[in-house]
């Protein structure tokens, strides 16, 4: 999903600092649940980690965007991708993320961080109206239980923090304490079990299909 180049030269100096300015800010003062991912040798590739948020299907997940700014940023729109698989109707197969922000009501002034607490809040009120992912559209409207199982069974294959990294709302930091240890075979036990569920529920849903 990674671009192949760099719009940095094509970005007005002025525009170069203000983003930098602002993914600093938000690596100080993180917004709740979103951590940026600052690549200083391109402003233009700007990756984060969201946290599902509690109460949705992708509650246990942590969930990696891309915005990828164009030369004529921010009087255009950046592209919004989640690089993170996930079952949701506005994102399509190749992880491109549909939301008005992003469309019609761009505005020049918005910025980097109200892009992605937009995308958050998208997690927690999908619209289907505006559907990339039309089997998710239709199931959310028609058959929300099934929706939201397929979501959850998606975020807890793809989305979990050994594969997207640390968890956004808080950095752990390493611990290798006697209680670590200790909590590792429990943790191990968990996933086992969890893994079992998630095979027994993949395959009651591939017979209903």
């Amino acid at each position: 999903m990674s671009s192949q180049y760099s719009n940095v030269e094509n970005l007005s100096p002025q525009t170069i600092r203000q983003v930098m300015r602002e993914l600093q800010e938000m690596e100080t003062t993180p917004p709740e649940g979103i951590k940026v991912l600052i690549n200083e040798s391109d402003v233009t590739d700007i990756q984060a980690l969201i946290d599902g948020p509690a109460g949705t299907p992708y509650a246990v997940g942590i969930f990696r965007v891309k915005l990828t700014l164009s030369k004529d940023f921010p009087q255009t729109p950046p592209k919004a991708y989640f690089l993170t698989k996930i079952f949701h109707p506005n994102v399509a197969s190749n992880g491109e993320i549909c939301v008005n922000t992003l469309k019609k009501d761009w505005k020049p002034d918005l910025g980097i961080k109200h892009i992605l607490l937009t995308i958050k809040c998208l997690l927690i009120v999908p619209n289907p109206e505006s559907a990339l992912n039309e089997e998710a559209g239709k199931m959310l409207l028609e058959r929300y239980d099934d929706y939201s199982q397929r979501a959850r069974m998606m975020t807890e294959i793809h989305a979990q923090p050994a594969k997207c990294g640390v968890s956004a709302a808080s950095d752990a930091k390493d611990d290798d304490g006697p209680s670590t240890k200790k909590h590792a075979g429990l943790d191990k036990k968990l996933q086992d079990k969890k893994k079992e569920k998630l095979l027994k529920e993949k395959k009651r849903m591939l017979k209903r299909l």
